[in-house]
């Protein structure tokens, strides 16, 4: 059994695809997918579930919930169920299961290393099978709880720092060219980023372009002072100063 969540919830056996419909007992099997491993009590599944206003008969329903889940987990599972009741509340064992933000971890972790060893071919690769397992946004809908939403945090910062050392590593190999389109997608997006501004301005300057790597650095020395009234931080400045300079061996190939 699998167990998705980068993107919407679903847990997946071989071809068959499970989902959650009722919006509370998906809410209740996130929390515990998220905290896999490690038990889950009735007070934050309740506070996952509620907030701070639950309702009376809060413990009640969520062993409906509980038992409701354990009939869907039990039939993709071909009868044996991953929830087990443990004190204060329940835990979802994988087994030999799987899940994705474990694979992704992992495949980030091993990108990381081939970067630092200078292995960027290996590192690149591995950033794009990291990347590749995200269906969307984390747990789709499923926000204001906060064991989600501390995870969907951390989950979205990770990713944006294995698009960062996936763009990198391609610096590195020389893919300046292919780098621009998805670069300015990525400023677009996340305007505050100083990093993807940087990569943007290499990567035009070492396509020839660059005027317009002169033009992308005014452009975020315009964005961040209107939205912080700041200036670019010192490696932007210190690119700026190499491009204007025309000087082709002063300006690095990546970070």
């Amino acid at each position: 059994m699998r167990f998705e969540i980068l993107g919407s919830l679903r847990i997946t056996d071989g071809k068959d695809v499970f989902t959650v419909t009722a919006p509370k007992m998906e809410a209740l099997l996130a929390a515990m997918v998220v905290r896999a491993g490690d038990v889950v009590s009735m007070d934050q599944m309740c506070t996952e579930i509620w907030g701070d206003a639950p309702p009376r008969r809060a413990v009640a329903t969520l062993h409906v919930y509980i038992s409701q889940l354990r009939k869907l987990l039990g039939g993709a599972d071909r009868g044996h169920g991953p929830i087990v009741t443990r004190f204060p509340g329940y835990v979802l064992e994988l087994g030999d299961g799987s899940l994705d933000a474990h694979e992704f971890q992992r495949l980030a972790g091993q990108a990381r290393a081939a970067f630092c060893a200078g292995r960027y071919q290996d590192a690149s690769v591995a950033c794009g099978r990291a990347l590749a397992l995200w269906r969307g946004t984390v747990l789709g809908e499923l926000r204001g709880g906060p064991i989600v939403d501390e995870f969907a945090t951390w989950a979205e910062e990770t990713r944006l720092e294995c698009v960062e050392l996936g763009n990198e590593a391609d610096l590195m190999l020389g893919r300046h060219r292919e780098l621009v389109g998805p670069l300015y997608a990525l400023v677009n997006k996340h305007p505050l980023i100083e990093a993807f501004h940087r990569q943007l301005m290499l990567a035009l300057y070492r396509s020839d372009r660059r005027a317009d790597a002169l033009r992308a650095f005014q452009r975020v020395r315009s964005v961040l002072d209107r939205e912080l009234g700041i200036t670019p931080c010192r490696s932007l400045h210190e690119l700026h100063q190499q491009i204007l300079a025309d000087d082709e061996s002063r300006v690095p190939a990546a970070a």
